[in-house]
């Protein structure tokens, strides 16, 4: 096991009233604050910028809100008995970001690094189910607010994470509507779609989401707008611990996780 698993070991409480997950890390005091990340990624390009944030996320530089997992329920029926199933997910009360509580700002990621650090954290990228799951569960839910220039340059992406920070105003809790997820989708299987990533969400208060599932872009392309939710990849199933890929190949519980006929959660490549 490398020094990354190591460090960023899962432990669940079962004791415990909050019924939380931990990410029971350690950030280093050195390590560089929401702003000072900026700051230095504005002079990089695409490729140096994502290095640079996987190796302070894979080094545990998160704000401490960020390491504990928020319960999200889910359930379907089953039709062949008319008896329901209940499932509980954890996942990341915001999207991933880099700081302290009081520096900290999100960081938009390409799938191939998200990917990365979902494995090394025993996690999975949610579907557009999913994601539609945890807006709907969500206790902060802000208005998006779409930028038009310049909307792949790195201080775009802070600037957009300093308008959503006005908007939430220390409100706190599980949130959603302020990013398009980097999501799962069977569509980056066909003909073309290998090398693209696939985004879907940033709800409107209604509800509707202003992204459809989209696989246009290359998968190197990332934008203000894009972010990465983590699903810890164990799930409550009726009171019983699955791992998520359980759920996958079992044609009624893969129900939870994706409104997908014969959905294979593949990977993105790293």
């Amino acid at each position: 096991m490398n020094r990354h698993c190591i460090l960023f070991v899962f432990i669940f409480f079962g004791a415990c009233k909050s019924n939380q997950l931990l990410i029971p890390t350690q950030r280093k005091v050195n390590a560089v604050k929401g702003s000072a990340f900026y700051q230095q990624a504005a002079k990089m390009d695409w490729k140096q910028r994502d290095s640079f944030a996987t190796a302070e996320l894979l080094a545990g530089n998160m704000p401490d809100f960020l390491r504990t997992f928020v319960p999200v329920f889910i359930d379907i029926t089953d039709s062949v008995n008319n008896k329901k199933i209940t499932a509980i997910i954890y996942v990341t009360p915001d999207y991933l970001s880099v700081g302290t509580n009081d520096d900290w700002a999100r960081v938009p990621l390409t799938p191939m690094a998200a990917q990365q650090i979902a494995d090394s954290l025993h996690c999975f990228l949610p579907t557009k189910k999913l994601v539609d799951d945890i807006y709907k569960t969500a206790n902060v839910k802000l208005e998006p607010v779409p930028m038009f220039a310049f909307r792949d340059s790195t201080p775009t992406m802070y600037h957009h994470h300093l308008i959503i920070e006005g908007q939430r105003k220390l409100r706190k809790g599980l949130i959603g509507g302020i990013k398009k997820d980097v999501v799962l989708t069977e569509q980056l299987k066909q003909a073309g779609k290998q090398n693209k990533v696939a985004i879907y969400g940033w709800h409107y208060l209604t509800g509707r989401p202003i992204q459809p599932v989209y696989t246009g872009h290359v998968n190197w392309y990332v934008d203000y707008s894009h972010g990465i939710r983590l699903i810890y990849e164990r799930i409550k199933v009726n009171g019983k611990w699955m791992h998520y890929t359980e759920l996958a190949n079992d044609p009624l519980l893969s129900r939870l996780l994706t409104d997908e006929p014969s959905f294979s959660f593949q990977r993105y490549p790293l």
